[in-house]
């Protein structure tokens, strides 16, 4: 993933944290808790997209297998 689309997915999950605005009651740690949980639902769902891209490509071109595909996703 690029710092480019982190950047987005940071801002995406600080537009729907504020959409649930925090009560005064919440604790302290409760705020950047509820955060963290919607910014890592937004990077897993980027992630199983970019999977299923690559398996459709993979499916429908050839070349290699799923774990050649996935490992090298780590080398971007």
């Amino acid at each position: 993933m690029t710092e480019q689309e982190m950047i987005g997915i940071t801002n995406q999950a600080s537009k729907e944290w504020f959409k649930e605005f925090p009560t005064p009651e919440e604790t302290a740690h409760q705020v950047p808790k509820r955060f963290l949980e919607i910014f890592a639902k937004l990077v897993a769902e980027k992630e199983r997209e970019e999977c299923a891209c690559m398996s459709d490509w993979i499916l429908k071109e050839g070349g290699g297998t799923w774990g050649d595909a996935i490992r090298a996703r780590g080398q971007e």
